[in-house]
């Protein structure tokens, strides 16, 4: 299952952002995949992973 949303970035921001290549070529893909690196970065992902490993 996928939301969509509504993201809302300042002009800086923006144009910080559409320089990043290799992270998509669509505005959604690099908000998504930085959004994705960023979370990866602050262990959320594995966190949330192992937690569900040890419900099962």
């Amino acid at each position: 299952m996928s939301k969509k949303i509504v993201v809302t970035l300042p002009d800086e921001t923006y144009k910080l952002m559409k320089n990043l290549e290799g992270m998509g070529s669509k505005d959604g893909e690099i908000v998504r995949n930085l959004v994705i690196s960023w979370m990866a970065e602050k262990s959320m992902i594995s966190t949330s992973a192992k937690a569900k490993m040890n419900k099962k």
